[in-house]
């Protein structure tokens, strides 16, 4: 159940009921795109265990500074919360917290935005102790722009003589502070996993290990297909942000004779908060310093283009855009056969302006097919950047096998 999406009216083994809101601001672009449908934050609700029963949209040109969508459409929205005996309601958009609390006096229950559900949902799918951090820093982040004005009713308690304001601003100056000094200890704590992954990371570019790094866009079937090509057992699901953590694994590749480190990990998604961002950083490093990245496409999306953009432009923001890439056009089995290519191997240009025409191949994780042309796809690239024989991983010498011992996405585990 949702932890920004319930109260106390909300009995402990009954999802949460949304109401979703979308607001229509007539910007469309990969970045500013508009759900008509409100699907993805439909998902988003389901992941965090929440049950949408109803939707609304908005037009506006702009959003309303008190109420993000005007005070017609608030009364609109809050007839829905009474109609359904709704528990929350869902913004599509980033609201600020003033329009926040004023939601929320208004429609009578908790108000969240679309950040803080992807950050509920992260926290509940962070295993291991980097991926808490993580969630913890970004978090904590999120909740120091809440505490603006949040004690009003303090704040208009007059101060006592030679008093700046009254004891409204030194609660809020206090939980400032106590949230700036958990940030700061938390960013410390993180410094220290990261100090020890960056060792890791050391340890496979001095051994010549060829690195590959799986990203897409979530629910793309990055963790399915991982685990088709290493036989691991990683958690994957159909839903969004199913696993956090990067997961490592030795994959053996016959038509190298060798074998390459093949990382999952965290998908990306529309809006993505850019504190989020930061704050997995490290994570995402495992993709910036990859020799190769499988960027997995869900084929039977009606929207990859936007979906390829948006992750496109997250591999830029930290510092992936330049890697290599093989396209791979995953979910072939939910294809009609009238959809599906006739040529399993070709190539395309890339939405982010390249010249040069990126291979591309259409595989299915669940059924299998598409995996060994991959695999031929992924061989010719490391063949491209041959490893000198004696700074090869002794780890990787000796049997064939696609399940190596693995490098654990927990650094204090490794």
């Amino acid at each position: 159940m949702s932890s920004t999406a319930t109260n106390a009216a909300t009995p402990p083994s009954e999802a949460a009921r949304a109401i979703l809101v979308g607001v229509d601001f007539g910007r469309h672009s990969a970045k500013q795109g508009f759900d008509e449908s409100l699907d993805e934050l439909a998902l988003l609700a389901e992941s965090a265990g929440d049950t949408p029963v109803a939707k609304v949209i908005a037009r506006r040109p702009a959003p309303d500074a008190a109420l993000f969508v005007g005070s017609g459409k608030a009364d609109e929205i809050k007839l829905l919360v009474q109609a359904h005996q709704a528990h929350t309601v869902l913004f599509d958009q980033a609201i600020s917290p003033a329009q926040q609390r004023n939601l929320e006096k208004v429609l009578g229950v908790p108000v969240a935005d679309r950040t803080a559900l992807i950050l509920e949902i992260f926290a509940q799918r962070a295993k291991s102790h980097e991926g808490k951090l993580q969630v913890e820093l970004a978090r904590l982040q999120y909740l120091a722009t809440r505490l603006v004005r949040r004690w009003s009713h303090l704040e208009r308690q007059s101060g006592g003589i030679g008093m700046r304001g009254g004891p409204g601003e030194a609660q809020i100056e206090l939980d400032r502070r106590m949230i700036d000094d958990r940030i700061k200890k938390t960013k410390e704590r993180l410094k220290q996993v990261q100090k020890q992954r960056s060792t890791q990371r050391r340890s496979r570019s001095r051994n010549g290990v060829f690195k590959v790094s799986l990203v897409g866009y979530t629910n793309a079937g990055k963790s399915t297909l991982f685990n088709a090509l290493t036989k691991a057992r990683s958690y994957a699901a159909n839903q969004l942000f199913a696993t956090l953590d990067t997961t490592t694994r030795s994959l053996y590749l016959d038509q190298a004779g060798a074998s390459v480190s093949l990382s999952d990990t965290v998908g990306f998604i529309r809006d993505l908060p850019h504190k989020l961002v930061e704050a997995f950083r490290a994570t995402l490093q495992e993709a910036a310093d990859a020799d190769l990245l499988l960027h997995v496409v869900d084929a039977a999306s009606p929207v990859l283009d936007e979906q390829m953009a948006e992750v496109e432009r997250v591999l830029e923001e930290i510092g992936a855009g330049h890697v290599p890439q093989i396209l791979v056009y995953n979910k072939q089995d939910l294809l009609a056969d009238d959809q599906r290519p006739r040529d399993i191997v070709d190539a395309m240009l890339r939405p982010n302006g390249s010249t040069e025409p990126t291979p591309r191949v259409f595989v299915s994780a669940v059924e299998g097919d598409g995996l060994a042309e991959l695999r031929q796809l992924i061989a010719t690239a490391m063949q491209a950047q041959p490893l000198i024989p004696d700074e090869r991983d002794p780890r990787f010498d000796g049997h064939p096998s696609d399940d190596h011992e693995s490098s654990s996405s927990d650094p204090t585990q490794a």
